[in-house]
């Protein structure tokens, strides 16, 4: 049994999974053998891709199916190669462990039946996506996993919120899967070959490739969660539930970048220069935009999906990146650039999926998702904490977790950018680097909020005061994902090494071999020029921080000291006088939110002898829905309206409308002979 067969096996099992949950649902024990058998089926596809992808530098030739399904003259065409066993291990690790987390989570879920049937066909379908071979395979895979994941967005249904959110996204969906059929059609021709080997081998004009690149942005890029398309996102994934939410903002995205990265570096496989151009000012804006709106949020599960957005846009900077390298003969420096994307892609899952898995078991346990009524969880939810503390730390880019390895592979990538013959990369990549740092350190500031209104001070409500400690399911897929953040960035040059036969298939070249390198650090180039060691560091803080503690409880004075806390200057000691989430992110607002997101602060001060309280409202505006969406809403609202006059025409009326219509196409088809 080859290995494409065997994944298309364990995607059959998704969908006999998902068949299974309709019919057993509403049982008790629905929740625990559905989980289970997702968690099965996703285990032996992530081992499956990861055996092809350690294996793929000994035999680099992939794995290919056709079934006869589909077009009659085409049939569905299957393939697993380095680039696919890579985002298969990404899906299929975040499965496994979504499931695990699940057997815990889903016994609060109030609306199972909901949930069940759509969770393994949501798996199914992003495996599908990366399996597909054809435009026509391809394209009906992504339409099933975007309708699958609507449905888990469905599942609470009945808040008005929630039905907002499932709306735009599938607007959004649609959208997107119009612009990725254009992009085919393009690439396909007059001839219509669909299959991605016929797509391999054609030559495709400048003109082409720069509308595919651009159809691909529209499609790819709006289920990603690129900047302005991004609208969908801090809306559809807080709608799911936590283990959802965890894949569709972990992982959902990820299998966007790969259908960025097949047809752009794969099918077309010679870009253009200024293609770079475009990626990069995108990833730039939408990095910088995503953390400024994700600093100004006090919803939890928002915050984290804006944060998504931020991350999109450092993978799709590292992408432009490689297509300016791979444009212009610097191969070496485009495997960088995509190894360093390609890392990211890794990594985001990992701490995005920790992250939402924490914020799911504290949504468990307190039933809030509203930080300014959080507070304290760190005494009554230790382990959740720790965890939690971990996937900030990392999505922070703060050594040694993983964050930090990829976002330095990435400047290194920019470091290389002199080189670039064309003037306007020479002084666009050092901006988007710029960008890139002022990403990277709102996204600090971002998780120190974050941490810091959520788990430490004091409660600030009743059920953040009475909170208890998740179940032993949950616990153990944050554990898992914590350790897989900090092995990623102590042991980053396993990961690189592993990464080689991707960059070697669409590059032509790869970093060098990091095994070979002392003391496991990693060299992206030449060790003249840069190296880092994220095991050191992870020993050197390791043994610092032990060294610190050790001399404070062994010198530091015993003797018992009371003095009053200091309480801002309220005589009254109160939870509520504590920072939170909306001040800690007052100077943020006031320095960017002004110009970026055209924040308003209006105090209501009583004059003196009123005993009002006084008032802060913060009024935020989202210029880019307001500026793009909007209009459109209303131009679409207006024309649906003059249009539902035709409802009410006379048959006579219809028929002359009929035959000016036949008239017209007679007309078009005469000149267009």
């Amino acid at each position: 049994m080859t290995p494409a067969v065997a994944l298309l096996m364990c995607t059959a099992a998704f969908l006999g999974t998902a068949i299974l949950a309709v019919a057993i649902a509403r049982s008790n024990w629905a929740t625990r053998v559905i989980y289970s058998a997702s968690l099965v089926a996703s285990g032996v596809a992530f081992a499956i891709a990861l055996v092809q992808l350690s294996s793929a530098g000994v035999a680099p030739l992939a794995s290919t199916i056709i079934l006869p399904l589909g077009l009659p003259w085409l049939g569905a065409h299957f393939r697993l190669d380095a680039l696919a066993a890579f985002f298969l291990v990404v899906v299929d690790l975040a499965g496994l462990l979504a499931s695990l987390y699940a057997l815990g989570y889903g016994r609060h879920e109030h609306a199972a039946h909901r949930v069940l049937p759509f969770f393994p066909a949501f798996l199914a379908g992003m495996n599908l996506v990366i399996l597909a071979d054809d435009a026509f395979t391809f394209l009906i895979s992504w339409e099933f996993m975007s309708l699958a994941s609507w449905a888990l967005v469905m599942a609470h249904h009945r808040d008005a919120d929630n039905r907002r959110a499932g709306y735009l996204y599938i607007v959004m969906a649609s959208f997107g899967t119009l612009a990725l059929l254009l992009a085919f059609g393009l690439l396909a021709g007059a001839n219509g070959n669909y299959g991605f080997t016929a797509m391999r081998g054609a030559a495709y004009t400048p003109s082409t490739a720069g509308l595919v690149l651009i159809l691909l942005l529209f499609g790819a890029g709006s289920k990603a969660g690129l900047v302005p398309l991004h609208v969908w996102l801090p809306l559809a994934h807080p709608a799911a539930p936590s283990h959802v939410s965890a894949l569709m903002s972990g992982v959902m995205t990820k299998v966007a970048v790969y259908g960025f990265i097949r047809v752009v570096f794969d099918l077309i496989a010679a870009p253009a220069w200024w293609s770079g151009i475009i990626v990069l000012m995108l990833g730039g804006g939408t990095a910088v935009l995503g953390i400024l709106q994700a600093m100004l949020e006090t919803d939890l599960k928002r915050l984290l999906a804006y944060s998504t957005i931020e991350n999109i846009g450092v993978i799709f900077a590292s992408l432009g990146l490689a297509l300016a390298f791979k444009a212009n003969g610097m191969e070496l420096a485009a495997a960088l650039a995509l190894t360093a994307a390609l890392f990211h892609v890794l990594n985001h899952s990992f701490f995005k999926s920790l992250l939402f898995f924490g914020a799911g078991a504290v949504l468990t346990a307190t039933g809030e998702r509203n930080m300014d009524k959080l507070g304290g969880l760190i005494h009554r939810m230790p382990v959740t904490s720790i965890a939690f503390l971990v996937g900030c730390v990392a999505i922070s880019a703060l050594p040694p977790f993983n964050g930090f390895a990829s976002e330095w592979l990435t400047f290194q990538a920019i470091l290389e950018s002199p080189a670039l013959p064309q003037w306007g990369l020479k002084i666009l990549v050092p901006a988007v680097g710029g960008l890139l740092a002022l990403s990277a350190a709102l996204a600090a500031a971002c998780f120190v909020k974050v941490f810091g209104v959520t788990f430490l001070g004091r409660p600030r409500s009743t059920a953040a005061e009475q909170a208890l400690e998740v179940d032993r399911f949950s616990l153990t897929a944050m554990s898992v994902l914590a350790a897989l953040c900090l092995l990623a960035g102590i042991l980053p040059g396993i990961v690189i090494d592993g990464l080689a036969p991707v960059t070697l298939s669409l590059i032509g070249d790869r970093m060098p071999v990091q095994a070979d390198i002392p003391w496991l650090s990693i060299v992206p180039i030449a060790e003249s020029r840069s190296s880092y060691n994220g095991l050191l560091v992870f020993l050197f803080t390791l043994f610092s921080a032990s060294l610190t503690a050790y001399l404070i409880h062994r010198f530091a004075s015993r003797r018992l000291r009371r003095a009053p806390a200091w309480d801002c200057g309220f005589p009254e000691i109160n939870p509520l006088s504590q920072y939170g989430a909306g001040s800690f992110a007052q100077p943020v607002r006031r320095v960017f939110g002004t110009l970026i997101l055209r924040v308003r602060e209006r105090v209501d001060m009583p004059v003196p002898g009123d005993l009002r309280p006084a008032r802060l409202t913060v009024e935020t505006h989202d210029l880019i829905w307001e500026g793009l969406y909007l209009p459109i809403v209303g131009a679409v609202g207006f024309a649906a309206e003059k249009l539902n006059h035709l409802q009410f025409l006379t048959i006579r009326r219809y028929l002359s409308l009929v035959f000016l219509a036949l008239v017209f196409l007679l007309l078009v088809l005469a000149l267009w002979s």
